[in-house]
């Protein structure tokens, strides 16, 4: 089965902010970013489109002309907790410097680990793979589109975010 990923375009948040699953707006440019996407989109027959729950990607499914993609929690970024909508070089909190020692392990205060992230996107992909169609295309975020990566076996977990793609960006993997 081919899988599209599709990251959402740019958010319209200061950098350095951690937004997580927070539901935060798209930048003035979602309209060039977009079309951009759908060029890459158009001309593939998809038998299903899914979706992060979250605005960001569902408008862009939209705009590409998915409104009924189908919307799956187990698609939405990494849960940062107590930390979501803070700056990084903000947050007090002293597990901060664990959780950046070990992403992969250490969950956020009240949050998630990148491992909980993975487990989840892995149990959908799972799920999807038991399914007979040929293309799939998903909207989702930054870290999602790494989760499927690593899953797809492109790259091991300890080099996940040197994966991190461009918002907007489209890859295809096989599962």
């Amino acid at each position: 089965m081919n899988v599209y990923l599709v990251r959402h375009t740019s958010v319209n948040v200061p950098k350095g902010t951690c937004y997580g699953q927070t539901d935060v707006p798209l930048k003035d440019t979602f309209e060039q970013e977009a079309l951009l996407v759908y060029e890459q989109l158009k001309s593939i027959s998809f038998d299903k489109a899914y979706t992060s729950p979250l605005s960001r990607c569902v408008r862009l499914a939209s705009f590409c002309g998915f409104e009924d993609a189908e919307k799956d929690d187990r698609l939405k970024e990494v849960n940062f907790g107590d930390w979501e909508m803070q700056r990084f070089d903000e947050i007090k909190d002293p597990r901060l410097q664990e959780w950046y020692d070990d992403y992969i392990h250490v969950r956020t205060t009240n949050g998630e680990s990148f491992t909980d992230q993975y487990n989840r996107v892995a149990a959908f992909l799972s799920e999807l793979k038991e399914k007979s169609y040929k293309n799939v295309v998903i909207f989702a975020h930054g870290g999602v589109l790494i989760d499927a990566e690593i899953f797809a076996k492109h790259f091991a977990l300890e080099h996940a975010f040197e994966h991190l793609r461009p918002y907007g960006s489209v890859i295809k993997i096989e599962i």
